[in-house]
């Protein structure tokens, strides 16, 4: 059993789910207030010598978001991994969860998703500078388990949400813009809510808190496998939860699609057959997510409003 466990990236809403399970379980949880893309700053964090790393850090958004800064998602999540891998193995750790992403798949892979289609297709344009990142990090844990024989694993979780998300309309996921969309839609009394894109883009989505014990369960079961999925094996379409987010709200206006937006990749659903298998699935369902997500919006505009 790991005691001490340190999380990187404990205030983004991965992190902080998988803080609050391991407290619960009552592990020693390490935190760091660093920029993990300097490497003398990562270094001297490893001194401490965790048990066990889980590299929640990135730099996410939504499509606007991914088109608008490539850069900066491509230099940002791949000096992340790449740093915080290379000075755990010169820290002596044995143990790191990197966690990618979803959009690490190609555009065109047959659905649903198995965890060996990676690198058989071209990535989707719109989140590509994002996803060669994660690459990247995924290869450099496979490349120091076969060099060194250390026990660094992937895991790729599908569209995530709950509490603790971002709801800015401009750069945050899917989920959590629409749901400031329909409240705002409401309060303002409006007769219709504009959704980007077709609607008909199909998308898995998991909520955090179940992403979180799927991420323990690895830990504690010792888990040090290739790449693994993590998701709810179920998908719906923009159109099906944008109807969903609507009725959560109490927003009862016309949906509007703007086919002029991008819809993204059309399909993304994962095969979650292998972690089915090591014992966990997915408990929250998408409609129990949602209010809960909605409720946690609620809160954060109460007391501080919402940017």
């Amino acid at each position: 059993m790991h005691k001490n466990v340190m999380v990187l990236g404990h205030k983004g809403m991965v992190g902080r789910a998988i803080s609050r399970l391991l407290k619960h379980k009552k592990y020693n949880v390490m935190t760091a207030d660093l920029d993990l893309r300097m490497q003398t700053s990562v270094f001297k964090m490893f001194a401490e010598k965790p048990d066990y790393v889980f590299i929640c850090a990135a730099k996410v958004g939504g499509i606007m978001a991914n088109k608008t800064f490539p850069a900066d998602f491509l230099y940002d999540n791949a000096m992340i991994a790449l740093n915080v891998l290379r000075l755990a193995h010169q820290a002596g750790i044995e143990n790191v969860m990197f966690l990618g992403s979803s959009c690490i798949y190609p555009k065109m892979a047959p659905q649903p998703i198995k965890e060996e289609y990676l690198l058989t297709g071209l990535l989707e344009p719109t989140n590509e500078a994002y996803a060669i990142a994660k690459i990247a990090g995924i290869k450099m844990c496979e490349a120091y388990n076969k060099q060194y024989g250390r026990k660094y694993i992937s895991v790729m979780p599908t569209n995530l949400y709950g509490v603790g998300d971002k709801y800015d309309l401009q750069n945050s996921h899917v989920l959590p813009a629409l749901i400031r969309k329909a409240y705002e839609a409401k309060i303002n009394g409006d007769d219709t809510m504009t959704v980007w894109g077709t609607g008909n883009a199909q998308r898995e989505f998991l909520y955090v808190d179940d992403l979180a014990e799927a991420c323990v369960h690895l830990m504690e079961i010792g888990y040090d496998g290739g790449l693994i999925n993590i998701g709810t094996g179920q998908d719906v379409t923009i159109k099906e939860l944008a109807t969903l987010i609507c009725k959560t709200v109490g927003f009862r206006g016309k949906l509007e699609f703007d086919a002029t937006k991008p819809d993204g990749t059309p399909r993304k659903l994962l095969d979650v057959s292998k972690i089915n298998e090591l014992g966990w699935k997915a408990r929250t369902s998408l409609a129990d997510g949602v209010n809960e997500t909605f409720k946690d919006f609620l809160r954060m505009h109460l007391m501080k409003g919402v940017t």
